[in-house]
């Protein structure tokens, strides 16, 4: 399983997804798209928007913190 969330240090939405993945023992890669230019390109080249946090499961891209499509995506 690859879970991949782009976030910003403010985003109240990302720490919400984080604070999911912790509470389902979800390991994940954080990239911080306020500080790493690479990364908020590769976030715009996914979802085709700026918004944050975009959580990337298995290649399936959600923009925002949807809890039960990811919920399902990684099989809770």
């Amino acid at each position: 399983m690859s879970v991949k969330i782009y976030t910003t240090p403010s985003c109240v939405y990302c720490r919400m997804a984080k604070d999911f993945f912790a509470q389902h023992k979800i390991a994940y890669e954080e990239l911080n798209v306020a500080s790493d230019d690479k990364a908020r390109e590769e976030m715009v080249r996914k979802s085709h928007q700026l918004g944050v946090p975009v959580i990337d499961v298995n290649g399936e891209i959600f923009v925002g913190f949807n809890k039960l499509a990811i919920a399902k995506a990684l099989h809770l």
